[in-house]
């Protein structure tokens, strides 16, 4: 259980204890009960995308219904201090995939929807390292981790590498980037699906392409109103961040991608269902632009994002009913969490603010996407093995960055040196064995800069991302969050020997090399 550092205490003494490199050795050290001969058939991680902590209704929800996401949880073992890394989305997956704080590399920032990948292509990934365990491994869903080589350009009309499958997995079928950043097309294996080779693609983020209309001189043709930006070309009546042209009979409809990912995905588990697999969906669901499929239309008095959490929740349900139906489910290990905190206006006038009702998208913590407040790392975290883990609710600090060392440690595989710096082995929080997990971990909003330190229940800021009414730029902030979960209450003016210790002890981990 997480605790307050006491006042007798040398924080900076207490934080050596638990950061990533006094304990590399031991992710080393796999448990004696986690050996690969008991590791689980297969490995599922669903991965929602802007959902918040409070967006579910297991943790205080109601204005919107998330029984599949809700079972799951009552099932399994719900943390209520789990983490992404980082508080939007290109810079959490790559810790998800890499097992590094996305910090530590130039380029992890948010992407563009041409950008080149940035994850290695030497083995040391997630998916390479279930790979070499045994598991046939598949991405679907979004990817935004960037495609083609160092320098591109990325050959849109022929084989599109390096790319997911030359980081370990077998099979990918994927939105290159985000829902509102173009090409709007699938990616499977190498190639775009259903590509005419008659109708060309080209791409650009520096200058319009080709002849279509775009959202900034045609408002009068958008379905989607935008609110800021998103307003390049227009595909299926809503503009998108960027320029496209060609592809028709590739592009996809908003409405049916929910339904078109979820047949991928549970093609996968049908297809392996005999042998061991691992499978990464990372659903587009509830980033914008927010276009439920018909069936979800209305399903909630929050508007599109409400439908949008109602969709991602059947979305839940399909993939554990399929294991279900093939009996799968007592022996699959499935992590259902969220890339970054809630954000509500994103670009799309979409309702999201005015039909709010009363709902708290990140639950009783302070902030949401793009910032360093509790709200835009702590995110809904749910871990199910019915054949192992015993249902509860766990206060044990956990975070996605330890997802590569944790599973490595479950399957019997080496683990990555590259991986060693930052992620840890919290393999015993995770199967509900222990209720301590990190001691330390850094936060970080939207820029390198932007990094949060958490110690226990003790909250360090070195300085805000996205700036909220009322917030101090460039100052230092300090909070207890077991007194003050919102982030109401500053300490660092009454703490200045704290914050000291902890702004040495966040610039030497900063700094910090294997």
């Amino acid at each position: 259980m997480a605790r307050i550092v006491s006042r007798k205490t040398t924080v900076l003494a207490v934080l050596l204890g638990g950061l990533a490199w006094t304990t590399a050795a031991d992710a080393l050290q796999l448990d004696a009960k986690s050996k690969a001969g008991d590791a689980p058939k297969n490995i599922i991680l669903i991965l929602a995308d802007d959902l918040g902590f409070g967006d579910v209704g297991c943790q205080g929800a109601t204005k919107v219904k998330t029984p599949n996401i809700d079972r799951l949880a009552a099932r399994g073992l719900r943390f209520v201090d789990g983490h992404c890394s980082s508080a939007t989305c290109t810079p959490s997956r790559y810790a998800i995939m890499t097992g590094e704080y996305p910090w530590r590399k130039k380029g992890t920032n948010i992407l563009a929807g041409d950008s080149a990948l940035i994850l290695p292509v030497d083995g040391s990934t997630l998916p390479a390292v279930l790979k070499r365990a045994g598991y046939a491994t598949a991405c679907v869903g979004k990817w935004h981790l960037g495609l083609g080589p160092p320098k591109g350009p990325i050959d849109w009309n022929g084989l599109i590498v390096p790319g997911p499958l030359e980081v370990g997995f077998d099979h990918s079928f994927i939105i290159p980037a985000t829902g509102d950043r173009v090409p709007c097309v699938f990616v499977e294996d190498r190639r775009i699906a259903g590509l005419d080779p008659k109708d060309p693609i080209e791409v650009s983020y520096r200058r319009q392409v080709g002849d279509e209309p775009t959202g900034r001189d045609h408002p009068e043709l958008l379905k989607m109103k935008l609110d800021q930006g998103h307003d390049g070309t227009i595909v299926n009546g809503i503009s998108r961040i960027g320029w496209m042209s060609g592809g028709k009979s590739a592009r996809w409809i908003d409405e049916q991608i929910a339904e078109t990912l979820e047949d991928k995905a549970v093609a996968f588990i049908e297809k392996f269902k005999d042998k061991p697999f691992f499978l990464y969906f990372a659903s587009h669901d509830i980033h914008v632009p927010r276009v439920p499929g018909k069936p979800f239309v209305g399903a909630t008095e929050l508007g599109a994002r409400g439908d949008a959490i109602a969709e991602l929740d059947a979305t839940v349900g399909k993939l554990v009913a399929t294991l279900e139906h093939l009996k799968l489910i007592d022996d699959t290990l499935i992590i259902f969490t969220s890339d970054n905190g809630p954000v509500l206006n994103d670009g799309y006038a979409d309702g999201a603010v005015e039909k709010l009702a009363g709902h708290a998208p990140a639950g009783p913590f302070r902030g949401g996407k793009y910032t360093n407040w509790e709200g835009g790392t702590r995110v809904p975290f749910v871990v199910s093995w019915p054949r192992r883990i015993k249902p509860g609710v766990s206060d044990a600090l956990v975070c996605q960055v330890d997802f590569l060392v944790s599973l490595a440690a479950l399957v019997g595989a080496d683990v990555p040196a590259t991986s060693r710096r930052d992620g840890q082995n919290i393999l015993p929080a995770l199967l509900g064995e222990t209720s301590k997990g990190r001691e330390s971990l850094v936060e970080q909003a939207s820029g390198p800069e932007t990094l949060a330190l958490r110690q226990g229940n003790l909250k360090f800021i070195l300085r805000p991302g996205r700036i909220e009414p009322g917030a101090r730029l460039n100052e230092p902030r300090l909070y207890d969050l077991s007194r003050d979960p919102g982030e109401t209450k500053d300490l660092a003016p009454a703490r200045p020997n704290v914050v000291r210790e902890l702004a040495d002890t966040l610039e030497k981990l900063r700094r910090f090399q294997n």
